[in-house]
């Protein structure tokens, strides 16, 4: 990789401009025409059949199978990494959205995916630099430059649609430019088409998971995320709502248009970091915060925020999250709905009955599904043990524990979960709360849920209020330990 560093006169004020030059190794172009996006796709199964093959030949030679297991899936891993990430699209974000569930895998499938797909989250092959320019000339103006003091041609983050750059601004601000993919469209609705019929493949993932509903749902947010103009309202309004907050921060939109995005640049250490090598203290807050934002969110702005993946959080030195991506939000401009703090309770109260009332009325249980009201409550308790309890701590053998109870056949959970219906109106909550979760499990962090709930949901808690405070105190603050702390990293969002 050769850096050139050059000093041009913009005309446009005193002093040279400087300008970095990066000659990098990267994606040439991004494949756009399904057919030649399908053949990529379809070479993972392909491949991990092969490989399969291979390890039972070296089984047969008298290797140990677990040796020869673990090959296979270490590869099958990298595969991933290199075909999603080049593809970019629709397998991208497929590939973020399951970097968040590897949590649910046995330990010793997890392994080779887990470091593999989190590559995923903040990291991909680039594009190349002049892709990159022709991109800003055509949002920005040919004369773009002008517009910064410094651009970096090297992203710092390249993410399913977009890659970040980091520049600073014509005023002195370090920023971060988010920059569309061309053809990322025609990616992401090729992509989707294409994964949904590719759930054996996901199944050596997440054994169980029903993918179908999880790409009909990305596909109708396509439009929307594509929209930088669209994301930079989002991100206003969220700016707006957290403003001087002690516990959140929303960096500020400097520019914006159809296919960039300038933004502040934000440092801290990625939630990604966190997971892999953090402290307990920054295990703790890290999830108390994100826990603390998305649910009061919708509240606070009339939006939640719709891709609670790693990239997209930063814990900052002075104690706060930084909340990074505002493509994916699902618009509730009356917070989220009332309905679910008083189903709440009255699961949490053991009231079967009511339950299974009050899930019909929202859609959960469809009209001529008959459903044991007992049954419908066993099927729920053990996930509400968060809510139950004063203090609570996630853990991947939680996560690990209920994936089984509710996806092996032979268990009376999965009966009961087949029957239930998710409303559209729901889609994307449910999205939130089983990423959130997920993260969680991840940082294995512990806190008092119960009490964060009862703060932010509507009629949930002992005197059911319909509203809620729209600020709370600032969380305690951990101690800094130097132990295990992992190295700083700056980036911004992806």
């Amino acid at each position: 990789m050769v850096r050139l560093r050059v000093a041009r006169d913009s005309g446009t004020g005193p002093g040279p401009r400087s300008v970095s030059v990066w000659q990098t190794a990267g994606v040439e172009d991004l494949p756009r025409r399904a057919a030649a996006r399908t053949v990529k796709l379809a070479g993972l199964p392909i491949g991990y059949a092969g490989r399969a093959t291979l390890g039972l030949g070296r089984r047969l030679g008298g290797r140990p199978a677990e040796v020869v297991a673990a090959e296979v899936q270490a590869r099958t891993a990298e595969q991933l990494f290199k075909v999603l990430g080049e593809l970019k699209g629709g397998a991208m974000k497929f590939g973020q959205a399951m970097s968040v569930f590897e949590a649910a895998l046995p330990e010793n499938l997890a392994g080779p995916y887990r470091e593999t797909l989190t590559r995923l989250q903040e990291s991909a092959p680039p594009l190349p630099a002049r892709t990159v320019h022709t991109v800003l000339s055509h949002e920005l103006g040919t004369r773009w430059r002008d517009r910064f003091r410094s651009f970096e041609d090297r992203p710092a983050a390249a993410a399913s649609i977009g890659q970040v750059h980091r520049a600073v601004w014509a005023d002195g601000r370090d920023v971060a430019v988010k920059v569309q993919y061309p053809g990322a469209g025609d990616a992401l609705l090729s992509d989707l088409t294409q994964i949904g019929r590719m759930s054996r493949l996901v199944g050596l993932l997440v054994p169980g998971l029903d993918v179908k509903p999880l790409v009909a749902e990305l596909k109708a947010r396509v439009a929307e995320e594509l929209d930088y103009t669209l994301e930079a309202s989002n991100q206003t309004r969220f700016a707006a709502a957290f403003a001087g907050d002690p516990d959140i921060l929303v960096p500020t939109v400097v520019e914006g248009s159809e296919r960039v995005l300038v933004s502040e640049w934000v440092d801290g250490i990625p939630l990604s970091q966190v997971i892999a090598g953090g402290t307990t203290e920054q295990r703790d807050r890290a999830g108390l915060l994100l826990a603390r934002f998305l649910f009061s969110g919708p509240q606070r702005s009339g939006l939640l925020h719709a891709d609670p993946h790693p990239g997209n959080f930063r814990l900052r030195d002075d104690g706060r999250l930084a909340v990074l991506d505002y493509g994916a939000v699902n618009r509730l401009p009356d917070g989220l709905p009332t309905s679910i703090g008083p189903l709440l309770e009255l699961a949490i109260a053991g009231d079967a009955d009511g339950v299974l009332d009050g899930l019909r009325r929202e859609g959960f249980v469809r009209a001529g599904i008959s459903l044991d009201a007992s049954a419908l409550l066993g099927y729920l308790g053990p996930i509400l043990e968060p809510a139950r309890a004063e203090i609570f701590r996630f853990s991947r053998a939680w996560l690990r524990s209920q994936a089984v109870r509710v996806g092996d056949p032979r268990s009376p959970a999965y009966s009961t979960g087949l029957q239930l219906n998710l409303p559209p109106d729901y889609l994307l909550i449910h999205r939130v709360t089983t990423g959130a979760i997920g993260v969680l499990c991840q940082l294995e962090a512990e806190a008092p849920w119960r009490a964060e709930l009862q703060t932010w949901l509507p009629g949930f808690g002992p005197d059911r209020p319909a509203r809620r405070p729209a600020r709370r105190p600032a969380a305690k603050r951990p101690a800094r330990k130097p132990a295990r702390k992992p190295a700083r990293k700056k980036a911004a969002g992806d």
